[in-house]
């Protein structure tokens, strides 16, 4: 399978898992405490096989960076979150910073 399509599979697990933490009210609700679970595991393992053909600190930064935007996107839409200047600014370095690392690393 293609590593970035694998990676974008990794961040999407990463993300439902981390967005299930909230539900899962300190794991006391089944469902969404599977969810962190399996989430995590699936993400990882996703992340270990991408590791096996991309570069690491490359793969690391677009997992961090894209999982925490999307999170925080998360966060605004689902859970009512607030969104100020700030935090937009913050999430928009983060962004450029992950799409300037992707453009720099080469897969081996």
């Amino acid at each position: 399978m293609n590593p970035w399509l694998m990676l974008a599979l990794a961040i999407g697990t990463e993300v439902i898992a981390t967005s299930s933490l909230k539900l899962a009210a300190g794991f006391t609700k089944p469902l969404p405490s599977l969810l962190v679970v399996l989430g995590y595991i699936a993400s990882f393992w996703l992340l270990s096989q991408v590791l096996l053909r991309l570069d690491l600190g490359v793969v690391y930064a677009i997992w961090c960076g894209v999982g925490i935007a999307v999170v925080a996107t998360v966060g605004v839409l689902l859970f009512g979150e607030s969104l100020s200047p700030l935090r937009i600014a913050g999430l928009l370095a983060i962004m450029i910073g992950t799409i300037l690392l992707s453009l720099s690393g080469k897969g081996h």
